[in-house]
């Protein structure tokens, strides 16, 4: 299914920093603000859709508290052990569970690494999502797995009662079956596999704070390599790619492509019942806001379109140079509660030590910044 990476990962040595107590944090895909919208329709057809987006809107509540940022060794541990050192780390190690229509995780265990398709399509959308998402990390930073030492990638598909989202917890994705009028089941997007498990990744790098310009800048990364995750996996160059976040979610009454546009936020959707994608694109726009931790979701537009005009200047595959630089980044440059400006300044610093500060990438990283407000 995927490709063989051309250097085999190595993972790091085991931290010996004694294990802390790590709280679940919920990192959802379909923002708060489009799911309220969805929660105060008055339209008596669409009272299963009102339902549906009140229930996961309740579940979000829950979970959805605001992470102060902590060290990569603070982790959960995994349900399922970790690769050893003989392991092959170019290979993914993949369990999908099934919920089966409750809110129960991880649920019933039903295909493991290397077992032959299963005749839920969902649960073959899961596993081939998190392959791919693990032939990214691995094939183009030599990565091993999103935690660099080989974790399992555990997933869990129908989840809940027509459940509106999906979500990584902190150590697992999961998948609901969407409501069927406005959203179907979010396995069929690869981007939403891909972004939700770049959270994961994120968690164990710079783990920045869900919180403001952090936050953002999290749900942003987040897109990065969801978008990437499915351009590596079609071999799509920056010209032929959609750079859209959460393609094939809606359902055909839907008008709208995706849940965001990376190359034009704001444009993504704009429907009767859904409303309009209020992505701003510009620090002009920046919205102030307390909802959904400062905006994560909403101000994360600003610097996806700086990585689409960053991929766009440079040409070619945007996993390869742009992609590395916002690997680097995130892996060895930026602190927790990194803003945009920072990150910006990171992502500038970095490419002008992998490829010069003369460079044709250090212009297109610097340019993409200041296009879209956040430097000048």
């Amino acid at each position: 299914m995927t490709s063989r990476p051309n250097q085999t990962p190595t993972a790091p040595r085991a931290s010996t920093t004694p294990h802390r107590s790590f709280t679940a944090h919920r990192c959802f895909i379909v923002p708060p603000y489009l799911l309220a919208h969805l929660a105060s329709l008055e339209d008596p057809r669409l009272e299963h859709t009102r339902h549906a987006a009140r229930r996961a809107l309740e579940s979000e509540h829950v979970f959805h508290t605001i992470r102060p940022g902590e060290p990569g060794t603070m982790r959960p541990p995994a349900a399922h052990p970790r690769a050893s050192p003989d392991d092959d780390l170019s290979r993914p190690n993949r369990f999908i569970s099934d919920a089966a229509g409750t809110e129960t995780l991880p649920g019933r265990l039903v295909r493991s690494e290397g077992e032959p398709p299963h005749t839920d399509a969902s649960v073959n959308e899961a596993y081939d999502g998190l392959g791919y998402t693990h032939a990214l990390f691995c094939d183009a930073y030599s990565r091993a797995s999103i935690d660099g030492a080989g974790l399992p990638l555990e997933a869990t598909v129908h989840y809940g009662e027509a459940y509106d989202n999906a979500f990584w917890d902190g150590s697992r994705m999961v998948f609901g079956d969407g409501d069927g009028q406005v959203f179907s089941g979010f396995t069929r997007s690869l981007s939403v596999i891909g972004h939700e498990l770049t959270h994961g990744f994120i968690q164990y790098t710079a783990n920045l704070v869900y919180s403001g310009q952090s936050g953002a800048l999290n749900e942003s990364v987040a897109d990065v390599f969801g978008a990437l995750v499915e351009q590596h996996s079609r071999d799509q160059d920056v010209t032929e790619a959609s750079w859209l976040i959460g393609e094939g979610i809606f359902t055909d009454e839907v008008e709208g492509t995706a849940l965001r546009s990376m190359k034009a936020p704001g444009t993504a959707y704009d429907d009767d019942v859904l409303g309009k994608d209020p992505q701003p694109a510009h620090m002009d726009d920046f919205v102030q806001t307390d909802d959904d931790n400062g905006g994560v979701h909403i101000n994360s537009g600003i610097p996806n379109r700086a990585f689409y005009l960053t991929a766009a200047g440079i040409g070619g595959n945007a996993w390869e140079r742009a992609g590395r630089i916002w690997y680097e980044t995130v892996t060895t440059e930026i602190k927790a509660n990194a803003d945009f400006r920072g990150f910006a300044g990171a992502t500038i610093g970095v490419a002008g030590r992998i490829y010069g500060d003369g460079s044709g990438e250090v212009e297109a990283v610097r340019s993409a910044w200041q296009v879209v407000g956040v430097t000048s």
